[in-house]
């Protein structure tokens, strides 16, 4: 028998559909059981987010700082073949529930010296999250085998607007005018490919699994033009998240005043650099072409493009 744990959180419920069918192929096989594991903060986050608590959760997001969650209410093996990691990016950053929980005591049991393959649905920029949940497997001894990350095709320019407006108001398509925001349905339904190849690979012998599985999928797109905007961005959040928690707990006027000032920085940031950023790339291509498929072929790693 197989054992296949699924640790995930989503807000909106997208993240969930996601799941569902990556996961559709393995469900009903008598010889895999697939587990999940659904994590729950001790004080639930709200859908949708009033605006300003939305940005409270910053400093602790980008620090990565624990944030207690429920214990599991279901059992769960000592050992698994598999762990399917499936996670939102908030402020450039693993989930805070997700971040908390690879923390954990019992992600260090359930990780050890175990083949993960992560799960990322997102607006577009996931890079530097990946980055962070990758030190995560490392400390934990885990072993990270493909990596899969759906993304917002509607663009970059439409999907800053929808989907700020559809976490803000929890309506998908806020405004006629406005494109539905989130990863499209018929790529939710197309990812069970991916669950397809996984359970091929579960099914051909009792051996551990130490190759990536979803080669030749598309599992990642590496949009190269995010690359330099996200390392700016990731670099810029670490400074203010440091100093936003030096003003004070989560609910101080200190914090909520200093987050003002933030969340102004931040939309200058993204209507100046980022387009500035692009931009130079575009002008630069022509120099930086072999360095830009270098990062690209890294963070595209280990399933590739």
């Amino acid at each position: 028998m197989r054992k296949v744990l699924v640790i995930h959180y989503s807000q909106t419920g997208q993240l969930n559909r996601l799941v569902g069918s990556v996961c559709a192929p393995l469900q009903h096989q008598a010889d895999i059981q697939l587990d999940f594991l659904a994590l729950q903060p001790v004080t639930p986050y709200p859908f949708p987010w009033p605006f300003v608590r939305f940005f409270t959760v910053f400093p602790e997001t980008v620090l990565q700082i624990p944030q207690p969650l429920q214990a599991p209410d279901r059992d769960l093996a000592d050992k698994y073949d598999l762990i399917i990691l499936a996670y939102q990016v908030w402020f450039l950053a693993p989930s805070l529930p997700v971040s908390s929980f690879l923390q954990s005591s019992l992600a260090q049991q359930l990780f050890a010296d175990t083949p993960v393959v992560t799960l990322i649905g997102c607006r577009n920029m996931w890079l530097m999250a990946q980055e962070k949940v990758k030190l995560h497997l490392q400390r934990l001894q885990a072993r990270l085998v493909d990596n899969i990350a759906l993304v917002d095709k509607c663009g970059s320019a439409a999907s800053f607007l929808a989907t700020p407006m559809w976490m803000f108001t929890g309506k998908q398509q806020a405004r006629r005018w406005l494109p539905k925001a989130g990863i499209s349905e018929q790529d939710i339904a197309a990812a069970s490919r991916f669950g397809e190849r996984i359970k091929q690979r579960l099914q051909v012998d009792n051996t551990a699994i130490t190759a990536p599985m979803l080669q030749g999928l598309q599992a990642v797109t590496i949009n190269e033009k995010l690359i330099a905007s996200e390392r700016v961005g990731n670099h810029s959040f670490s400074i203010w998240a440091r100093l936003l928690r030096k003003l004070g707990p989560e609910n101080s006027l200190r914090r909520k005043a200093g987050l003002m000032v933030y969340v102004c920085f931040l939309l200058t940031l993204i209507v100046t650099v980022v387009p500035v950023t692009a931009l130079a790339k575009k002008l630069l291509a022509p120099l930086t072409k072999q360095r830009i498929a270098i990062q690209k072929r890294y963070f595209a790693a280990p399933s590739g493009e």
